[in-house]
């Protein structure tokens, strides 16, 4: 599962700064069928979180109410300089990981 984070490379101090984030994910719902008649399992990501310097400062639980490949945007302040770490597990029990650095200034 891979993911495009966007956040911005440099802040000021202080300052809100936009997180996004899609994840590459089909999020099946369990009610679709295969061409043969057969219920697709149901797999979607039900947790997303996100830690600043080991902080967490963003948390959403998900449901199959949410469209494959989720977009996710949230607001934090930038503190300090440091490596913003995504992570979400998935029904199957698969785990996805992305690091993104934002360069803090005074």
């Amino acid at each position: 599962m891979a993911a495009r984070i966007q956040i911005p490379s440099i802040a000021k101090r202080g300052e809100i700064v936009e997180v996004r984030v899609l994840i590459q994910h089909p999020m099946e719902t369990g009610y679709r069928r295969d061409d043969v008649g057969r219920v697709i399992k149901r797999n979607v990501i039900h947790a997303l979180s996100c830690r600043y310097g080991g902080e967490e400062v963003f948390r959403a639980d998900l449901s199959s109410g949410i469209a494959a490949n989720p977009y996710i945007q949230f607001y934090t302040v930038a503190e300090a300089s440091g490596e913003l770490e995504f992570t979400w597990e998935d029904d199957e029990g698969k785990l996805g990981s992305e690091r993104q650095s934002i360069q803090v200034s005074a």
